[in-house]
């Protein structure tokens, strides 16, 4: 088999490890930084990395559709940060791009990816760090749309008999 059907598949043998790196990534992007701060500093060891690409703050570019169908518009820009690590020890690289300012926040979901890239640590920082982050972010989510909800106003039209 060629290495484009390979690729082409509908479902390849990384699909599991692909999905759960960007999970971790959606949580490490919506944590708070002092929580990664936290969790940076409740490392038994501090790992050893080197930045391959410095933190840096850019602009890029927001694309809309009105109404999710038609032509593409330009919405505005919008501040992100970036950085790209990798491990001493191994050499397993991590990417962090978070909105905002903050290259701190960036480097270190870049050093958590990196890090959660092998299987032991992986399983280490899901308990310490992915779950309780999920746990967190689903209850802001509930609490927020318990809020909405309390707001909420049902109209409804009565109907009039025949006269």
């Amino acid at each position: 088999m060629s290495a484009v059907a390979q690729k082409s598949s509908p479902h390849s043998p990384n699909d599991g490890a692909i999905a759960a790196r960007q999970r971790r990534l959606r949580l490490l992007t919506r944590a708070e930084r002092g929580r990664l701060e936290q969790a940076y500093a409740a490392l038994p060891q501090q790992p050893g990395y080197r930045r391959l690409k410095q933190p840096e703050t850019g602009l890029a570019m927001l694309r809309a559709r009105a109404g999710g169908v038609g032509q593409r518009f330009n919405l505005g820009e919008m501040t992100i940060s970036r950085c790209v690590v990798a491990l001493e020890a191994d050499g397993a690289m991590g990417v962090g791009y978070v909105l905002g300012r903050d290259q701190r926040k960036a480097e270190l979901v870049a050093l958590f990816d990196a890090l959660s890239q092998d299987a032991a640590m992986a399983a280490a920082l899901e308990a310490s760090l992915f779950a309780p982050l999920e746990t967190e972010l689903h209850q802001a989510q509930a609490a927020r749309a318990a809020k909405v909800a309390a707001t909420k106003v049902d109209f409804f039209t009565m109907v009039r008999g025949e006269d």
